[in-house]
């Protein structure tokens, strides 16, 4: 089995990396120093870390004031309360304002497992891609983590940044260069392809060797950045194959499964599956929850056999 990594080290790297090459980053939390996995940067730049407590609105309003300041904040937090509870000010005080804070997403999905529906994430991405000036950003292993994070600093402007607690193994090559709003073609495949962000990417494309050995050739993509989209990838997808398969560890309505249906309806209409969860997920462990909503290469290979017209 492949060696497993969690992108918070590689994020918490990245960062630490920025805020000794310049001054300006200051890194902002609610509490959640461990889980954002940000101690060592709070000791190493004690005077450029900031724990406001338990109080998403107002870390979000200190981070743009910091930003008007000259400062370049990362705000870091549990993505279920950073969004939920401060999603008036992410809309009018990063976005609308067109804020240069960049906005650290941690342990999106379903990660917190058997904690339940009140921590888990699903409904981010359906909240954040319709904010106008807002990118948004979803990556799938440690190095393009730490890519992104990069790219997200050198931005003018706000990202939401969407940062995975799950083990992933690496995925892309050394040489790989992340580019925000460019897909990144994983696997060729001319009769069905998959399209996945963040840890599904991983599953997407184990769901592409199960069908591959059915006869099936799937092109896998990774949809790192969910806005602004690659419309030239998707659209070059659906007409190059008979159907597209998405999966995403969030909603099935409004993420990238949305996003990918919008594009093809309007430039390139083919058969769809969007793969993700549909409702308040149930408790249980993360393996439990991915198997019960077929977040699975199994349910990968289900949804393209479906499209094709041949049974699993």
């Amino acid at each position: 089995m492949s060696e497993l990594f969690d992108c918070r080290q590689a994020f918490a790297a990245a960062l630490e990396e920025l805020a000794a090459a310049d001054r300006r980053v200051v890194v902002l939390t609610n509490d959640s120093i461990s889980s954002s996995n940000v101690g060592g940067f709070a000791k190493r730049f004690p005077e450029h870390f900031v724990n406001v407590g338990i109080a998403e609105q107002d870390m979000i309003g200190i981070a743009a004031g910091l930003a008007n300041g000259g400062k370049i904040p990362f705000v870091c937090g549990a993505s279920c309360f950073l969004t939920a509870r401060g999603m008036e000010q992410i809309k009018v005080d990063v976005a609308y304002s067109q804020a240069n804070i960049k906005i650290c997403a941690m342990t999106p999905g379903v990660a917190y497992g058997a904690l339940g529906a009140t921590h888990h994430s699903i409904e981010d991405l359906a909240w954040m891609r319709p904010l106008a000036n807002l990118t948004v950003i979803v990556p799938a292993d440690p190095l393009e983590t730490a890519q992104a994070l990069q790219a997200s600093a050198a931005y003018l402007g706000p990202v939401f940044l969407r940062v995975s607690r799950m083990p992933v193994p690496a995925i892309h090559p050394l040489d790989y260069r992340f580019a925000i709003g460019k897909a990144a073609r994983l696997r060729e495949g001319s009769d069905i392809a998959v399209v996945a962000n963040g840890v599904m990417v991983t599953v997407a494309l184990k769901g592409a060797e199960l069908l591959a050995r059915r006869g099936v050739s799937a092109r896998v993509l990774n949809m790192a950045t969910l806005r602004p989209l690659d419309v030239e990838a998707i659209v070059q997808a659906a007409s190059e194959t008979r159907g597209i398969v998405t999966i995403e560890e969030a909603s099935i309505y409004g993420g990238l499964g949305g996003a990918v249906a919008e594009t093809v309806a309007t430039h390139h209409p083919v058969p769809m599956r969007i793969l993700g969860f549909p409702e308040f997920a149930v408790t249980g462990s993360t393996e439990f929850l991915f198997e019960h909503y077929g977040l699975t290469p199994e349910g990968v290979e289900r949804a393209a056999l479906d499209i094709l017209g041949r049974g699993a």
